[in-house]
């Protein structure tokens, strides 16, 4: 099984780091965030990646290939664009998968779990849908309040626990007849079809799960690397 990862993006939320580096550059300890990404799957069994390069894809390119001289990946990079969005970079890498490529995961190139993605590609096809994603738990930092068509507030949830789209899918090549073009947004055009389609699975994941959008997420990232724990190092070597 092949897994994209997405790696195409400006990363501007980040922009203490990437004015001069792609995003899944940005070092936790003192490895890229993208080879700690590649290590989970690869603990999995999965070491055929196709990355979609977009921003400063050749420094990405060439560090991940100076990076797998001590790894055993087998890495297809995809030129998806500077401006395409996510459900276009999908869309562009279709022709470089293969008759065997039914199934396939996809990540983002920020994001890190300690979620079984052995068990996850089971599900998903347990499940026989078009898309899984793993759902995880967050804290909302706000109060949620709950409007009525009259605009009284019949709730207010302090700080809520929700699930959110975590990435980590598994998808079937099914998706792309919901993929338009480059302008295509998998979160905000192909999900919703996949809903009112009853196409789309969530994998609830309650262990570790973070992401890096912020500088204050990377800090964090990195403090955890540091620490015993290293919550997403599934991998023994």
């Amino acid at each position: 099984m092949k897994c994209i990862i997405l790696a195409g993006g400006y990363g501007t939320r980040l922009a203490e780091e990437t004015k001069i580096k792609p995003k899944p550059l940005v070092k936790i300890g003192d490895k890229p965030i993208i080879w700690h990404l590649m290590k989970i799957y690869s603990h999995y069994g999965i070491k055929s990646f196709i990355i979609c390069l977009g921003y400063k894809g050749e420094l990405l390119k060439k560090e991940v290939n100076y990076l797998n001289l001590k790894e055993n990946w087998n890495i297809k990079y995809v030129n998806t664009g500077l401006r395409t969005m996510t459900g276009g970079r999908i869309k562009r890498v279709k022709k470089h998968l293969g008759k065997e490529d039914e199934t396939f995961c996809l990540s983002y190139g920020d994001g890190l779990s300690d979620v079984n993605i052995k068990n996850l590609i089971k599900f998903h096809k347990r499940k026989n849908k078009i898309v899984t994603l793993t759902a995880v738990k967050y804290k909302n930092p706000k109060g949620v309040l709950r409007i009525n068509s009259k605009l009284k507030i019949s709730a207010i949830k302090e700080k809520p626990v929700e699930y959110i789209n975590g990435g980590f899918f598994v998808v079937s090549k099914k998706v792309f007849k919901f993929l338009k073009n480059d302008q295509s947004i998998f979160e905000k055009d192909c999900l919703p079809k996949l809903v009112k389609n009853k196409q789309l699975m969530a994998f609830k994941h309650h262990g570790f799960w973070g992401c890096m959008d912020t500088l204050r997420e990377k800090n964090e990232l990195n403090k955890i690397w540091k620490s015993k724990n290293k919550a997403w190092k599934v991998w023994t070597k």
